[in-house]
């Protein structure tokens, strides 16, 4: 395992058009930060060819991984597994729609090698810049009010898809992490912070891709499991 690689992770679900983007700039960025790097493509069960792509590209540079799941896992399961697999100390991931600009990867790489167990961006933060409607905004805002009020997390944005780790310490979180789809970028953070967990937050600039997989049963899901959590925390556990 490289003391200074970095295995950065790409979330897929039927994304074959993005990944067209966002392979190689990723794979430009990391070479920039590290010679020792990997981009694992955790594709999730997608049916518009994703797979194939991502081997193709595989064949021509190793470095590109395909982390193939017949079924669908959802974000959480699929994001455990490859974590585990992950060849480098350093582990990272965004979304594939690259909303979150990798200008911010050396930071991201560089809070865990400074000494963070997790760092993540932040839309949230007074110096983010984010383009995105004022829907999604106020139902953003709204959410992560919650998370700090009822679940006791220090952090401004919860659910910002561009996360890093220092991979034995979430490789101890991950047993106790029960979200198998979006609120795991959530419980992630709140259980980290819980165990004392380093987290270094910083501001981004974001831009709200052309679509999302973000639905809106979604957003009511995970206010569910807000209250959820709230219960294993302060209720199950006394």
């Amino acid at each position: 395992m490289a003391e200074d690689g970095v295995s950065v992770i790409l979330p897929v679900f039927n994304d074959r058009f993005a990944l067209e983007r966002a392979i190689p700039e990723s794979v430009a960025a990391l070479s920039e930060i590290t010679d020792a790097f990997e981009v694992i493509v955790a594709e999730d069960g997608s049916t518009d060819g994703s797979a194939e792509f991502i081997q193709a590209w595989h064949e021509k540079d190793p470095r590109v991984r395909l982390l193939h799941a017949d079924e669908r896992l959802g974000r959480g399961r699929a994001l455990n597994r490859a974590i585990k697999a992950a060849s480098h100390r350093i582990v990272c991931y965004y979304d594939v729609d690259l909303a979150t600009d990798l200008a911010h990867l050396p930071e991201l790489v560089g809070a865990i090698r400074d000494g963070a167990d997790i760092a993540t961006g932040s839309r949230l933060m007074p110096d983010s810049r984010i383009v995105r409607s004022g829907g999604r905004e106020i139902a953003s805002r709204g959410y992560n009010l919650l998370v700090r009020v009822f679940l006791g997390s220090r952090l401004h944005d919860h659910q910002c898809g561009f996360k890093a780790f220092r991979k034995e310490r979430i490789l101890n979180l991950i047993p106790e992490i029960q979200a198998t789809h979006w609120f795991w970028d959530t419980e992630v953070l709140v259980r980290g912070q819980r165990k004392g967990y380093h987290v270094a937050e910083f501001p981004v600039v974001w831009r709200q891709g052309p679509g999302t997989t973000v639905r809106f049963k979604d957003v009511f899901s995970m206010g569910s499991q807000i209250i959820g959590l709230w219960w294993q925390l302060h209720v199950a556990k006394s």
